[in-house]
């Protein structure tokens, strides 16, 4: 049995520590809003946050969220900066890489309340877009950041 606090509630989930972490999420939690996409930690598209890390979940082994904060893509709300500058910009095509996208800069801009072009790329690198929406990705990053600065919403 492994008990964890899933988006602000206390979950427990009675299945094999070592298995990912993304499949306890979709196949026995039914949260579906983080993917899977290569299976390596490689693309980003199941990033979750763990204690506020982004974290791949898809090589993160259940285990490793044992008592502590984990936040998918369904525990930012949709009124969140973030969110909102991905619809102000039309950063989604395909919408697949998404999620992680989200959770990427959600986390990036919680620590860095004014990231550079570097800390943006640093950020963002280890996700893939296979639409290659990069550019209105940092332009939804940077415009977070830029309402920050001025007093704005916070992430």
């Amino acid at each position: 049995m492994i008990t964890f606090n899933l988006n602000g509630r206390a979950q427990t989930v009675d299945i094999d520590p070592e298995t990912p972490l993304l499949w306890a999420l979709r196949d026995h939690l039914r949260l579906t809003g983080t993917k899977f996409g290569c299976g390596e930690g490689l693309c980003g598209a199941c990033t979750v946050h763990i204690d506020g890390e982004a974290r791949r979940s898809c090589i993160t082994p259940l285990r490793d969220a044992a008592g502590k904060n984990v936040r998918t893509i369904e525990g930012v709300p949709s009124e969140h900066p973030v969110k909102q500058a991905w619809l102000a910009e039309e950063v989604s095509q395909c919408g697949y890489c998404q999620p992680g996208q989200i959770m990427s800069a959600v986390s990036l801009l919680e620590k860095t309340r004014n990231p550079t072009e570097r800390e943006i790329d640093d950020a963002m690198s280890g996700n893939l877009c296979r639409c290659g929406t990069y550019g209105r990705i940092k332009k939804a990053v940077r415009s977070v950041a830029a309402e920050t600065a001025k007093g704005g919403k916070k992430p």
